[in-house]
């Protein structure tokens, strides 16, 4: 086999969320592997810029709010004029709002299917006719969860948002592999990250997820960021509408 085919030198990758955590991983794992980065992101990312442009690439933020749609035309306009040509879009960026879904207000609702749903779609759609512009074909990568095949508990916009991801990732990759679009979906299980710090030092429900979870171990930011890799790159060619849980085993159990 070819190890070329893993290889994302000169490509571009336009990652959504990526300040902190896990969309922090995956800019840096795309970067290592050749990627120049455009984040979006509500502030500038200050380490993730330090982290990418340490191992040799370029990193360009722009400032948008994802609960509108009106910020898109902008993004794929500074991602062609700083890299000429988009070669991946993962949509990382996300937020939830806890709540008893009898008491769950429309606003909360809305916020987060804007945000995990409707900015997915409408960003992908963009990115996906600047492909066919540049008839290149590209990767989109969605960020599932594990809730995309679980109900949960006091997340009802969140579970709904999604599954609606896993549910899009499949309807767009049967619209545009014929393109050469390859749109996949990553459902990350727990991992240790910032937004996972209160919930790991709480020693009991720490002991009770990892007892959970067949690996025996929260994810770290390597355990994401290869498979992220894949999907971006040629290996993952022949694969069209599919999400991967990399969850350690959690779904299996």
């Amino acid at each position: 086999m070819n190890m070329d085919l893993f290889s994302l030198t000169g490509k571009t990758a336009i990652v959504t969320g990526c300040n902190t955590g896990l969309g922090q991983a995956i800019a840096l794992g795309l970067a290592k592997a050749g990627c120049n980065i455009l984040g979006v992101n509500r502030s500038l990312p200050v380490e993730t810029q330090q982290q990418v442009e340490a191992v040799g690439r370029k990193f360009v933020n722009v400032e948008a709010d994802l609960t509108k749609t009106e910020c898109i035309p902008h993004i794929i306009e500074r991602a062609v004029s700083e890299f000429k040509h988009i070669d991946i879009l993962v949509n990382n960026a996300g937020i939830i709002r806890r709540e008893d879904a009898i008491n769950f207000t429309e606003e909360d609702w809305d916020d987060v299917m804007n945000v995990n749903l409707k900015s997915v779609f409408f960003l992908s759609q963009a990115v996906a006719k600047q492909f066919i512009a540049q008839n290149s074909g590209g990767k989109i990568i969605n960020i599932a969860s594990m809730l995309s095949f679980q109900g949960g508990i006091r997340v009802p916009s969140y579970t709904a948002s999604k599954s609606g991801v896993l549910g899009i990732t499949r309807l767009l990759a049967n619209e545009w592999a014929k393109y050469n679009i390859n749109v996949n979906a990553i459902a990350p299980g727990y991992f240790a990250t910032n937004n996972t710090a209160a919930l790991r030092a709480d020693e009991k429900r720490n002991q009770e997820i990892v007892d959970r979870i067949p690996a025996g171990r929260w994810g770290t930011s390597d355990d994401l960021a290869g498979p992220c890799v894949f999907l971006a790159s040629e290996a993952a060619n022949y694969i069209h509408g599919y999400t991967i849980a990399v969850d350690g085993g959690w779904l299996a159990r």
